[in-house]
């Protein structure tokens, strides 16, 4: 299967990394969860972003066209590290970032190991990490990252734990077979190597202390997320005093496809553009 087509890749530590950009005005950077690809992104979601955003939009390693290079070296740390070798390839010294789900972990460590990069900071379905972090129940994270079956099946239960119930058939019967090639085109080396490098993130915390003063900072949950719950969003907010908090009734892990339009408004008037 060819790689996808993207619009810029560079060379890092050895292994090629590549992302799309998109959309006009400040740039954004925007960072994937587990599994997910710069083509993953919701398109309405995107789409409103990229009406006031510039958007560079990543493949983390071993995702879209994006190499793996060594297994062992997928850490959360390590895929910020090459978030900011991306930051040096295109010359940008600091710029907003917006990460969801696993992509708020390296947006975090990011901001922890580089905090004079990240200008502002949207954590969307995400956590703070360490020990103290709220866990999904056992059986839907199972759900979530089993991968037996046809690609069609992995989709469906990808759906089912990522869109409440009385979502999840209206995204499965629009967007099923998209999300089926996409489920048969994964590495399940890179997908691994993210669930280990996740299980890291939830054993040790990260040391917070050089990212205090990154402000304004939003944290956005879906308040039926079983994938992240959203009791994690009160973590969230003590490691950010003064952040912007909002909860969406009604919606899942998944919510800036379950409310694009409101979402990137708040995401646009919370980084000040």
């Amino acid at each position: 299967m060819s790689a996808p087509e993207r619009d810029g890749e560079a060379i890092v530590a050895g292994r090629r990394l590549t992302w799309r950009a998109l959309g006009s005005g400040p740039r954004l950077l925007l960072v994937q969860g587990y599994a997910g690809t710069a083509d993953d992104w919701p398109p309405d979601f995107l789409a409103a972003l990229g009406r006031s955003f510039a958007l560079i939009a990543p493949d983390n390693r071993g995702m879209g066209a994006s190499e793996l290079g060594d297994p062992a070296e997928v850490t959360i740390d390590s895929m910020a590290a090459d978030l900011e070798a991306l930051l040096d390839e295109l010359e940008i010294d600091r710029i907003p970032v917006l990460g969801f789900s696993m992509g708020g972990f390296i947006a975090q460590a990011l901001a922890a190991r580089a905090p004079e990069r990240v200008e502002a900071l949207a954590l969307l379905s995400t956590d703070a990490g360490g020990p103290n972090a709220v866990r999904a129940n056992p059986a839907d994270w199972g759900t979530l990252v089993d991968r037996s079956g046809t690609p069609r099946e992995c989709a469906s239960r990808m759906f089912s734990v990522v869109f409440p119930p009385d979502v999840a058939p209206r995204f499965e019967r629009e967007f099923g077979e998209l999300a089926a090639a996409a489920q048969a085109a994964l590495d399940s080396a890179a997908l691994a190597a993210q669930e280990r490098a996740m299980a890291q993130w939830w054993t040790t915390p990260l040391d917070a202390a050089g990212m205090s003063g990154i402000a304004p900072v939003l944290i956005g949950a879906g308040a039926e997320d079983v994938v992240i719950p959203p009791g994690n969003a009160e973590l969230l907010a003590a490691r950010f005093p003064g952040a912007t908090v909002e909860l969406y009734a009604g919606a899942g892990h998944a919510f800036p496809a379950q409310e694009p339009e409101p979402v990137a408004g708040l995401v646009i008037s919370q980084l000040g553009v």
